[in-house]
């Protein structure tokens, strides 16, 4: 696979091969995100601007959805589910939206209830400013906390360079806000009069995948780098990580984006991969299914079409394992209520991992 990452390992097949990959619903070119409802139905998005309600083996469009630009990489997003969605019905999706005064579009985040085949009563709660025609780094990766705050990434969009590390302006950030939308006044730029007030860390490039550690509570991301210098790392309050003023990555054409990998202010990824994998999706493994594996990390990779799974001790990546290989590129990656692990694989659709013998 190349360099291996002076921090890290070099990704190996998996030593516990105890497990089957089966098909659980196919038909989709680019499933970026996925949710389970508490009947164990199934949310999936598909990027063109499809929100697919998978049950019992049948699949529904639903209705009521914002008016979507599907371009470049933009398009229907993520998915997620309020934590009292048995109670309020209601659910959240980030997409791309071309809303403003400004020609091209931009990542925003909406919510709808769910009535029957229909999002109702649908309310745009965030949308980055200003629109460009720039077609990539959406970001877009949303999850609740333990606390019910609503964190979503969005990526620097690829052409503005000042933009991650700039407070006033939207872009290579997670942000942090209330579950209407509102913003919480003990976010850290709250009383800063010119900032973005629902930042809550900035200094990142393009986060595609995010989950809450199942211990700590804590929001972790992956995000793109250039070429090299993909990241893992832990968001933390107001906290700066570095984008571009610090990288272990170089440009797509070879040369240097910055001498730096390191300054004082800003965060060091927990951990980071050269050559670049490209992951989307991150989930923690828990439970009972998968014995040898637990409070292991996966990540997507787009790149290379796998999905890879990181072992941990006290924060340091010990072992990489590629989990599914050769099917596709891994857009998105979730543990299901039933324990299991399911995975979005572009030009296919869901697939999960089976614990033989179970």
């Amino acid at each position: 696979m190349g360099q291996t990452p002076p921090n890290g390992p070099e990704v190996t097949e998996p030593e516990w091969k105890a497990y089957d990959i089966e098909t659980v619903v196919d038909g989709f070119k680019i499933p970026w995100g996925m949710a389970f409802l508490p009947d164990g139905s199934m949310f999936i998005t598909e990027k063109s601007g499809d929100l697919v309600h998978f049950k019992n083996g049948q699949k529904t469009s639903i209705k009521g959805l914002p008016e979507i630009w599907a371009k470049g990489q933009g398009g229907l997003l993520d998915v997620a589910l309020h934590p009292d969605f048995k109670n309020n019905k209601w659910v959240y999706i980030s997409y791309t939206s071309s809303r403003g005064p400004e020609k091209g579009a931009h990542t925003a985040i909406g919510r709808g209830q769910l009535e029957g085949s229909e999002l109702i009563n649908f309310e745009r709660l965030y949308k980055a400013t200003p629109n460009t025609e720039a077609g990539q780094h959406y970001g877009a990766r949303i999850a609740f906390d333990k606390e019910g705050y609503l964190y979503f990434s969005i990526g620097e969009r690829g052409e503005k360079f000042e933009n991650p590390q700039d407070i006033t302006r939207d872009g290579g950030k997670v942000y942090r806000l209330f579950d209407d939308g509102r913003v919480p006044e003990d976010n850290p730029f709250y009383n800063q009069s010119d900032a973005k007030k629902a930042i809550y860390s900035y200094g990142h490039r393009n986060p595609q995948g995010m989950a809450i550690h199942p211990k700590t509570g804590a929001v972790w991301v992956n995000e793109h780098g250039p070429r090299g210098g993909d990241e893992i790392n832990i968001v933390k309050k107001g906290a700066n990580f570095g984008w571009p003023e610090i990288t272990y990555g170089i440009n797509y054409d070879g040369t240097m984006l910055s001498e730096e990998t390191s300054k004082p202010g800003m965060e060091q990824p927990l951990y980071y991969w050269v050559p670049s994998i490209a992951p989307s999706g991150l989930a923690f493994i828990t439970g009972s299914k998968y014995p040898k594996w637990e409070g292991d990390v996966l990540s997507g990779s787009l790149k290379f079409g796998y999905l890879e799974k990181l072992t941990l001790e006290n924060n340091k990546v010990t072992k990489r394992e590629k989990i599914i290989d050769g099917l596709g590129r891994i857009r998105n990656v979730v543990l299901g209520p039933d324990g299991i692990i399911y995975a979005g694989i572009d030009g296919k659709g869901i697939v999960k991992i089976v614990p033989k013998g179970k």
